[in-house]
């Protein structure tokens, strides 16, 4: 029983500090995005950049990552919001289409999404 005990102690002191490392690490992980935005972020850049799902999955995923060490969540909800409204018909998306300071957001959006994407190795996306 002693024997099995002097095994188990460095096992358990192992599982701690591992454990112990992963949260501080994840509590130093800047702009950290909800689960489920993350989630329908991978979605929609699959569903943009089509191949095997593996791979494309952790392609997206990079992008987001990258994504999430530029911008702070709300600036991204804002700035993603915006540029996805921009395909909206009528007077509802002209008022988005032409107010200057969301055009700025709206580019900026755009661009660091090319760079993001370009970063973890994602070609040009599919028109849908």
């Amino acid at each position: 029983m002693s024997h099995l005990r002097t095994l188990l102690r460095p096992a358990t002191v192992l599982a701690l500090t591992c454990a112990a490392l992963g949260s501080a690490l994840a509590a130093d992980t800047p702009n950290d995005y909800p689960t489920i935005d993350r989630v329908v972020y991978v979605q929609e850049c699959m569903a943009t950049h089509p191949g095997p799902q593996f791979e494309m999955m952790n392609k997206c995923a990079c992008a987001l990552d990258a994504m999430a060490r530029e911008l702070k969540y709300d600036d991204y909800v804002e700035m993603s919001t915006a540029a996805k409204a921009t395909s909206i018909g009528g007077e509802r998306g002209s008022y988005i289409r032409e107010a200057p300071a969301l055009q700025k957001d709206i580019k900026r959006y755009k661009e660091l999404q090319a760079k993001v994407e370009k970063g973890c190795f994602l070609g040009p996306a599919v028109q849908r």
